[in-house]
C-alpha cells in the first residue's frame, strides 16, 4: 500500500485559543463542511463530535485534545481541537509540539483573551506558523480591526487581514475577500455548506480598497521583487499574493487573519483554504531537533522510521493508545520498533486513523502521518520510537509542575484495589498530574494544575474505572528556600561493637536566585573524604531537600558546597555519609533564615463597570495585587497576581458579586515568599494535621 496523499498536500494542524472562543465549533465545521460528519454537532446541546468525553459534554468545554482527519480539496488535513482552560494546558503544550501549523481563534468581542496570549506563546516556543481566525462577528460588541489591533500590539505579530467582515454583530452578512476583490455570501437553507460571490457592494468597496491596499504592502515588505512591482505602482496577481503570503507565514514573518461566524457557519471554507495556502506541509519544516543536539531526519519514506509519541489515552476497548507524530520513514503494523528514550524494543500491534473517539485500522503509517498505535505497552508521553538499526532521540516535551493538591480516600475495601491501578493509568495519559504518597498522614495525594483538573480525574475515576473516592480539601505546593548562608559540620559516629558507622562531613549551602533549582559543589581536596562516598553525600542532601526542615516542603534554590569531612577506613561506608550528608543539611537549614514559598498566580477579571469595586476588593481581600485596570470595549479588565491559596472557591465568590456577568482567568506565574504571619499558621496547621508535636 503506497501513499495515497503526497506528502506536499499533507497539513498537520491544530486549533488554539482562549476558553469559549468557539474552537470546537470551528472543528465541528471543519469536519461538517469536508464531508467527514453530515450532521452539524453542537457544543450547547453536548453533542460536538470532538468533545467525546462525558465531562466535556456535561460542562461544555474541551478537557482533552481530539484528533481527527479530513480531506479538502486534494489536501489530507489532520486536526488537533485542544482545550482553552488553563488546567488543560499540557494538552496545547503537547500538540504544539507536533503540529506543524495552527490556526490561532480569537473571539471578536473578547479579542486577545489571557489563555489566547499563553498559547501564543507556547506556539513561539516551538516556532508554529499561524494563521488566525476572528470568530463570533454576529456577537453584540464584535470588532473585527480592534481585534487585529491588539494582535499586532499585545502578541507582536504581523497580522495581515485576508478577509474583512461585511457588516458586524446582527448586521453581519458575509466577507470580502481582498485577495479575489470578490463578497461572499453564505446560504443558511443549506447550513453554510453553499456560498456565491458577488461584487462587492458600493457601501463597502471604500474600506476593502483600503485593506486589499495594506494587504499589498505587507505583502510587497517581504520580496524584494515585488517590492519593485509595488513600487512601479502595478498591481499583483491571485499568485503573487499567495505565493508570498505562503512563503513568509512559514517563515514566521506574517499572520493571515481570516474572520467568519462558526456557529452561524460563515467563512469556514475560506479559512480551510488558507490552511491549505499558507500552513506548511511536513516537508516544508526544519527537521526536528534531537535530544543531544544536531538535527533529526529528513521527513519522507526513505530515511529509517522515527517518531515522538505526544499522547497516551487509557482505552476501555483497545486498551493503551498511544498518539504519535511520524517524523521519517514508514511505520508498518506488527513490525518491532526501538524506543530510544527507555532503550528497549516494542511491536506494534495495530496502526490506527483517530476521529476524535473512532478508530479506522491502517496498514501502514508514513512521514508526516499523525496516527494512534496500539501495542508498546511501556511507552510514555514525550518517548521516542524508531528504527533499531538507526537509532535517534528526539528532543523530548517540556510539561509544567503541579500547582494544587489533594488527598483522595476510597470508599471501600474493593475499591481501596482499583484505586492504584486506575490512577496510574490516569497519570500515564497525563503528564501534570501525579500520585504520591504522605507517609506522615497515610494518605494518597494526587496533584495537578488546578481545582476543575483535580475534579475531572475524580470524576473519572467513577465514570470510567468504576472507583468511588472521597477527595480533601485542595492543598498548595508550597516550597522552602533559605535567605542567608551557612556553615557547619556533622559527625556520623555509631560504634556498637564489631564495624561500625563513621562519616563526618564540612559544608556550606547557599540561596539561590529563584527558579535555578539545586547546584551540589565537591570542593573537597587531598582526599579527605574519598570519591567513591562523595555521591552518598549529595544523595543524603537531596533526601534531605524532599522534606524541609522548617515545615516539611520540598527545598528549592539551593546551592551545596562539600568543603571537608574525614573518613575511617572500617567504618565508614555509603550509608554513614548518606546520614551525615542529610543531617548536616538538615541542621544548615535552620540556621540559614528558612523560608516558605507559595505559588502566585496570574489572575485577570473581566467585569462590566458597575462591579468594580467589588471585584477589585475580592482581588485585594485575597492578598492580590492588583497591577492594572483596562478599558476593552465597554468591558473592566483587572489584571494581578494572587496566591494560589486564596484562589479557592474564587469562581463561585465572583458569580455572587457580579450577578454571575464576570469571568476569570489565572494561570501560574511563579513562587514568593508567604508573609510571615501566614506561615506561622500553615506550620501550625501542618503539624496538627501530622500530629507531630
Amino acid at each position: 500500500m503506497s501513499r495515497t496523499v503526497p506528502i506536499s498536500k499533507v497539513r498537520n494542524i491544530g486549533i488554539m485559543a482562549h476558553i469559549d472562543a468557539g474552537k470546537t465549533t470551528v472543528s465541528e465545521r471543519i469536519l461538517f463542511y469536508t464531508g467527514k460528519t453530515h450532521k452539524l454537532g453542537e457544543v450547547h446541546d453536548g453533542a460536538a463530535t470532538m468533545d467525546f468525553m462525558v465531562q466535556e459534554r456535561e460542562r461544555g468545554i474541551t478537557i482533552t485534545s481530539a484528533a481527527t482527519s479530513a480531506d479538502w480539496k486534494g489536501h489530507q488535513i489532520s486536526l488537533i481541537d485542544t482545550p482553552g482552560h488553563v488546567d488543560f494546558t499540557v494538552e496545547v503544550e503537547r500538540s504544539l509540539r507536533v503540529l506543524d501549523g495552527a490556526i490561532a481563534l480569537f473571539c471578536a468581542v473578547g479579542g486577545v483573551q489571557p489563555q489566547s496570549e499563553k498559547v501564543w506563546h507556547q506556539s513561539e516556543k516551538y516556532n508554529v506558523p499561524k494563521i488566525a481566525f476572528i470568530n463570533k462577528m454576529d456577537r453584540i460588541g464584535a470588532d473585527f480591526f480592534g481585534v487585529v489591533e491588539q494582535i499586532q500590539d499585545e502578541l507582536g505579530a504581523n497580522a495581515v487581514p485576508i478577509m474583512i467582515p461585511m457588516g458586524k454583530e446582527a448586521d453581519f452578512r458575509g466577507i470580502i475577500d481582498l485577495v479575489t476583490m470578490k463578497a461572499i455570501y453564505y446560504d443558511e437553507e443549506s447550513q453554510g455548506r453553499h456560498f456565491h460571490e458577488e461584487d462587492i457592494p458600493a457601501d463597502k468597496m471604500e474600506k476593502a480598497k483600503k485593506w486589499r491596499a495594506n494587504l499589498i504592502e505587507k505583502c510587497a515588505e517581504q520580496d524584494d521583487g515585488l517590492l519593485e512591482k509595488f513600487l512601479e505602482g502595478q498591481d499583483f496577481t491571485e499568485k503573487d499574493i499567495w505565493a508570498i503570503l505562503r512563503k513568509a507565514t512559514i517563515a514566521r514573518r506574517v499572520v493571515p487573519v481570516y474572520c467568519g461566524s462558526a456557529f452561524k457557519n460563515k467563512g469556514i471554507q475560506r479559512l480551510l483554504d488558507g490552511v491549505i495556502n499558507c500552513l506548511p506541509a511536513p516537508n516544508e519544516i526544519p527537521p526536528i531537533i534531537c535530544e543531544k543536539g544536531g538535527t533529526g531526519r529528513e521527513p519522507n519514506e526513505e530515511e529509517p522510521f522515527s517518531a515522538l509519541a505526544f499522547k497516551i489515552v487509557a482505552d476501555k476497548h483497545m486498551g493503551k493508545l498511544i498518539y504519535i507524530r511520524i517524523y521519517s520513514g514508514t511505520l508498518h503494523a506488527g513490525t518491532t520498533v526501538l524506543n530510544s528514550t527507555q532503550e528497549r524494543e516494542q511491536r506494534v500491534g495495530r496502526i490506527l486513523r483517530m476521529h476524535a473517539n473512532r478508530q479506522e485500522n491502517m496498514e501502514k503509517a508514513f512521514a508526516g502521518d499523525i496516527v494512534a498505535i496500539v501495542g508498546c505497552a511501556q511507552t510514555r508521553t514525550g518517548d521516542t520510537l524508531c528504527d533499531s538499526q538507526h537509532p535517534i532521540h528526539l528532543e523530548a516535551i517540556e510539561f509544567p509542575a503541579p500547582v494544587i493538591s489533594i488527598s483522595i480516600a476510597p470508599d471501600s475495601r474493593e475499591d481501596n484495589e482499583k484505586l492504584g491501578t486506575a490512577l496510574h493509568r490516569l497519570a500515564e495519559e497525563d503528564p501534570t498530574f501525579t500520585v504520591g504518597f504522605d507517609q506522615e498522614t497515610s494518605e494518597t495525594i494526587i496533584s495537578g494544575m488546578g481545582e476543575l483538573h483535580l475534579e475531572i480525574i475524580v470524576d473519572r475515576l467513577k465514570r470510567e474505572f468504576g472507583v468511588s473516592a472521597t477527595s480533601g480539601r485542595p492543598e498548595v505546593a508550597y516550597r522552602e528556600t533559605a535567605t542567608d548562608d551557612a556553615e557547619g559540620s556533622y559527625k556520623y559516629a555509631k560504634q556498637s561493637g564489631g564495624r561500625g558507622q563513621f562519616g563526618h562531613v564540612v559544608m556550606k549551602i547557599e540561596p539561590t536566585p529563584a527558579g535555578t533549582g539545586f547546584e551540589f559543589v565537591n570542593a573537597i581536596k587531598g582526599g579527605n573524604i574519598p570519591a567513591e562516598y562523595i555521591p552518598a553525600v549529595e544523595k543524603g542532601v537531596i533526601q534531605a531537600m524532599l522534606a524541609g526542615s522548617y515545615a516539611g516542603y520540598p527545598v528549592v534554590d539551593m546551592c551545596v558546597t562539600l568543603l571537608d569531612g574525614s573518613y575511617h577506613e572500617v567504618d565508614s561506608s555509603d550509608l554513614a555519609f548518606q546520614i551525615a550528608g542529610r543531617t548536616c543539611f538538615k541542621e544548615l537549614f535552620r540556621k540559614a533564615g528558612p523560608q516558605l514559598l507559595e505559588p502566585v498566580m496570574s489572575i485577570e477579571v473581566t467585569t462590566p463597570e458597575e462591579f468594580m469595586g467589588p471585584v477589585t476588593s475580592s482581588v485585594c481581600q485575597r492578598r492580590g495585587r492588583i497591577e492594572s485596570m483596562n478599558d476593552v470595549r465597554g468591558v473592566k479588565i483587572v489584571s494581578g497576581y494572587v496566591p494560589l491559596s486564596e484562589m479557592f472557591g474564587y469562581s463561585n465568590a465572583l458569580r455572587t458579586l457580579t450577578q454571575g456577568r464576570a469571568n476569570f482567568s489565572m494561570h501560574f506565574e511563579r513562587y514568593e515568599a508567604v508573609p510571615f504571619a501566614i506561615t506561622e499558621q500553615i506550620i501550625a496547621k501542618r503539624r496538627e494535621a501530622n500530629k507531630v508535636q
